[in-house]
């Protein structure tokens, strides 16, 4: 068990450190910050002297090297167009992205795994083409048409909900619950579709087993059945989508925070991209994928936890 949680460890390494080669060779050849900092009507001495200032007239190797040294101890850089260091902005924006995907996967799991359960119990009835249509609607709509949708319904015409805005849960739980409860749903809807797809296909598939029919026979009650020894003999494709989903997961946070006007990570996304912000990308880049990566190593963890036979 330690040495295979080692082995996982050691493998995401390789994985980040080509993460980091691609996203900064992509963002030099994309356009020159030096020219976007002196503006339009800059001469060329004013644009040269600004790229002598960054460091961007020397070799792209040597900038690499160098930008790799600062990440290693933990220097993201730094923002040129507010002057800030990138982990500070990153520090200031992340609670809202935080508490929006902890949310949204809480609910997801918690309504995606029952109904996927469900369908496949009654496999072929109305039942199951019901849950099978919600989800391919679910992953179907694009996040921002579901946004808009849930906040004319629900904030609009019902006025159940704020239309947009966020509230920290340590200022005012209560509004917090208010606030994040419409960005959830909408986050929800791709990440419930996918998870309850799968979890139909491994159940149905593991109902038709021997154990499945042992069980019945000794007159075990169907729940029982079906959540003790059918969900969990299936656990492990569920699993690893839950983890791969944390890909749309993060995707659909930039796009949700927009609609609903959220502090977070997503608007500092968008903004940067906007003004070009070359270090607040890279350093936002690179913290999404070593969170992605990090989930899945999580992931695979969770694999020895719901089949033993991995730990061998």
């Amino acid at each position: 068990m330690p040495l295979f949680i080692l082995q996982r460890i050691l493998s995401t390494l390789p994985v980040m450190g080509f993460v980091a080669l691609i996203v900064f060779l992509l963002l030099r050849i994309s356009g020159d910050p030096a020219a976007i900092l002196a503006g339009d009507t800059a001469s060329l001495e004013q644009v040269e002297k600004v790229r002598q200032s960054l460091g961007l007239d020397r070799p792209v190797a040597v900038q690499f090297f160098e930008w790799f040294g600062r990440l290693l101890r933990g220097d993201l850089g730094t923002s040129l167009f507010t002057g800030l260091p990138v982990a500070t902005l990153i520090g200031q924006r992340l609670e809202p992205t935080m508490f929006l995907a902890t949310t949204t996967i809480l609910f997801s799991i918690t309504v995606a795994v029952p109904l996927g359960v469900l369908a496949a119990w009654k496999a072929g009835t109305w039942v199951d083409r019901l849950v099978m249509l919600l989800a391919v609607v679910g992953f179907s709509v694009p996040v921002f048409v579901m946004g808009y949708f849930l906040i004319f319904g629900l904030a609009i015409s019902m006025r159940w909900f704020p239309v947009q805005g966020y509230v920290s849960p340590f200022v005012d739980f209560s509004r917090f619950v208010n606030t994040i409860t419409l960005p959830t749903l909408t986050l929800s809807c791709i990440y419930v579709a996918l998870i309850a797809r799968i979890t139909r296909a491994s159940v149905l598939e593991v109902l038709n087993e021997d154990y499945i029919r042992t069980a019945r026979a000794k007159g075990q009650i169907e729940k029982k059945v079906l959540f003790k020894h059918a969900l969990k003999n299936a656990a492990v494709p569920i699993v690893t989508v839950i983890g791969l989903g944390v890909a749309l997961l993060i995707g659909g946070v930039v796009v949700t925070e927009s609609v609903f006007n959220i502090p977070g990570l997503g608007r500092l996304v968008v903004d940067a991209i906007t003004r070009r912000d070359y270090p607040i990308i890279q350093g936002l880049i690179l913290f999404f994928a070593f969170v992605y990566i990090m989930l899945n190593l999580l992931i695979d963890i969770a694999y020895t936890l719901v089949d033993p036979r991995i730990r061998y």
